[in-house]
């Protein structure tokens, strides 16, 4: 994907980049957001025009497979002092500073890379959120996870749960109901 700057550098002027979107060489696939290809998922849009963001909750639920869920919403995280994001599309997690970075990994999806949380910071996610997410999609995450936790960094889970707040609730929930 290319941004209205980087087509305005390549191609020279709007005139031209309109002239390569009317000859289907390349394609407007969101506000100043183009494409060598017609089908780009609406979410690698949104995280390209939200680079400093990064998927979580819900969407990284359903991007991981653990759940079959579709959200209605595109749940993005950012910097606790980073700007609103006004897209009636996404809803968006406040995440304090030193927290936020923490288990970011770019993954392809569908050939586009996507900023998300690595599975092992969407288990303390879920954690974390527990008591705002519907029980019955609770379980269902939770049991999915349980399925995988051999996969998973046990060392990786055990930091981000000691730095997340409230780390002491987190724990005691972890080992409860996950190990």
């Amino acid at each position: 994907m290319k941004s209205r700057t980087d087509c305005l550098t390549e191609y020279g002027s709007d005139y031209m980049i309109r002239q390569k979107v009317i000859a289907g060489e390349l394609f407007q696939v969101g506000k100043a957001v183009y494409s060598d290809t017609a089908q780009v998922p609406e979410i690698a849009v949104l995280a390209f025009q939200h680079s400093k963001a990064v998927i979580t909750m819900h969407s990284a639920f359903y991007l991981y497979g653990l759940t079959d869920v579709i959200p209605d919403y595109y749940d993005f995280a950012t910097d606790r002092d980073a700007s609103k994001i006004k897209d009636k599309r996404v809803r968006q997690y406040f995440v304090s500073g030193s927290f936020f970075e923490q288990g970011v990994e770019t993954v392809d999806y569908h050939g586009f890379p996507v900023r998300v949380y690595c599975k092992e910071r969407m288990l303390i996610e879920l954690l974390r959120y527990k008591s705002k997410l519907p029980f019955d999609y609770y379980k269902e995450v939770l049991l999915n996870y349980r399925k995988i936790i051999h996969q998973l960094d046990m060392q990786r889970i055990q930091d981000y749960a000691l730095e997340a707040p409230k780390s002491a609730k987190i724990m005691e929930t972890l080992m409860l109901e996950v190990l």
